[in-house]
């Protein structure tokens, strides 16, 4: 799947709600996000942006494709497709 160029951050945070995500703080212009689901604490910082760049978005899919144990094709669509 090719990943969305126009992105913004604030679309992207509700769908990692569906997998347990929820913010726990926020410095300046990023959002940290933590998760429990899997027994194992995982956090993750998404900046917010007007427009999250590829390279950003490729680097939070692949964090979260790795904690998952699922492959980034599986999961973009969820994470990206309005």
């Amino acid at each position: 799947m090719k990943l969305p160029r126009d992105c913004p951050a604030v679309r992207s945070r509700p769908p990692l709600r569906r997998y347990g995500y929820e913010t726990t703080r926020q410095t300046g212009s990023h959002v940290r996000l933590l998760s429990r689901r899997l027994g194992v604490e995982h956090h993750i910082t998404i900046p917010r942006y007007p427009v999250l760049k590829v390279g950003t978005l490729s680097a939070i899919l692949a964090d979260l494709a790795a904690y998952f144990e699922m492959d980034r094709e599986s999961l973009a669509p969820e994470l990206f497709e309005s």
